[in-house]
């Protein structure tokens, strides 16, 4: 053999022996080993069912601050956070033109009063032109037809005192009209409560020609709120006013609040083709730790059992291992409502049929003969940790 031929002779040999090591060594891969079931210790307690909505938080009155009357802000005299009383004023409206208004309006009045004191002298000397004639005409020293056209003169100037009569009426009005547009460029607070919003600065100009503009928003009362939550349809016929409420807010995402349902509103909401209804949910809010605008979490307590047994969703749909037929006749007789469980006896797994009821968060409630407090109920198993199995073959990683 030539000294070639001895070298890859060796080089065929060692890499045999590298393979046959790499192929003996132990995969660091790991096969899973699964459990066939776990047990769930049956148990009783409470329980109940919720419907889960997502809502937001409002005062539970809560007034529109709006201008009857154009014009520029002139002063304003409270701020977000303010708390203010009913009649409080709050804002200003430059008033110089309303008050040019009040002065014309009052010239007008004066105007039409002194065209109706002219009135009342025409209609004084117009009788008296008729008494002279009416005496006259007695005496045969007056014709008819001046007494008739003395009466005519008397009626004439009574018709034209009853017009600036309704003359002197129509100035008033226009005056008070003024006034009162004069006296809404000083905004005042409706009720008492706290500012939450406020839509104008010094120096800007509203209009409130087609509709009032707002300038601030008050709420009455922030130690009483309200979660207003859309709840599905499909869940809306369970919901009824009265039940207790528990929700969570982002900012205090560790405390629960508390509250009930005070109306179910009967407008529905049509977001993405899915029917909602608003139910508005009455919360105390004593620390004023809720604000309004926040994003409520809300569950809505529909149903409760104070003692009842109750297992996990999944040991209802746990299968065992079991030929198809054996099955197919278990589930044969079930009513509408039933179930079964697996108890995990001595001899393996016996099936109990069951009849379920309230569906909680991650329980739900089953009754039936044979059932006791501590009874193991077969779940499906979790996968757990794997265990170092040697697997013969290549593994380079």
């Amino acid at each position: 053999m030539t000294k070639t031929g001895r070298w890859l002779l060796a080089a065929g040999l060692l890499l045999a022996g590298v393979l046959g090591v790499l192929w003996l060594l132990p995969d660091r891969a790991e096969a899973p080993v699964v459990d066939s079931y776990g047990t769930f210790p049956l148990r009783r307690g409470p329980i109940t069912a919720v419907v889960s909505a997502t809502g937001s938080l409002s005062p539970v009155n809560t007034v529109q601050v709006g201008s009857q009357v154009s014009g520029t802000i002139q002063h304003l005299y409270a701020d977000f956070n303010d708390q203010v009383k009913n009649g409080q004023a709050i804002a200003q409206i430059d008033p110089a033109i309303f008050r040019a208004k009040v002065a014309e309006a009052q010239a007008n009045l004066a105007n039409a009063e002194a065209q109706r004191d002219k009135a009342v002298v025409s209609v004084a000397e117009a009788k008296r032109d008729l008494e002279r004639v009416a005496e006259l005409n007695r005496k045969k020293l007056a014709a008819t037809s001046d007494l008739d056209a003395a009466k005519f003169a008397y009626d004439a100037a009574r018709a034209e005192h009853r017009v600036e009569e309704a003359a002197v009426a129509q100035a008033e009005a226009a005056l008070q009209r003024e006034q009162v547009n004069l006296d809404y460029t000083t905004i005042h607070a409706p009720i008492d409560g706290t500012i939450i919003s406020r839509d104008v600065d010094v120096g800007q100009t509203v209009a409130a020609s087609l509709q009032a503009p707002t300038l601030f928003s008050i709420a009455n009362d922030l130690a009483r709120m309200q979660v207003e939550a859309d709840v599905d349809e499909s869940f809306i016929g369970k919901v009824r006013p009265g039940q207790p409420v528990s929700f969570t807010v982002f900012a205090y995402p560790d405390r629960a609040f508390h509250g009930e349902v005070a109306q179910v509103r009967l407008e529905p909401k049509v977001e993405a083709g899915v029917v909602k209804y608003n139910c508005i949910i009455r919360v105390a809010n004593d620390d004023l730790a809720l604000k309004p605008g926040m994003t409520a979490t809300v569950l809505i307590e529909v149903d409760r059992r104070e003692e009842a047994f109750q297992v996990p969703h999944a040991a209802l749909r746990f299968v065992p291992d079991w030929p198809q037929e054996r099955l197919d006749r278990l589930r044969a007789d079930l009513e509408p409502g039933d179930a079964i469980v697996w108890r995990v006896g001595d001899q393996g797994l016996v099936p109990l049929r069951v009849t379920t009821g309230i569906i909680g968060e991650k329980l739900t409630e089953i009754s039936g003969p044979g059932l006791e407090p501590g009874m193991p109920i077969a779940v499906p198993a979790e996968r757990k940790e794997t265990k170092r199995r040697r697997r013969f073959g290549l593994s380079l990683f």
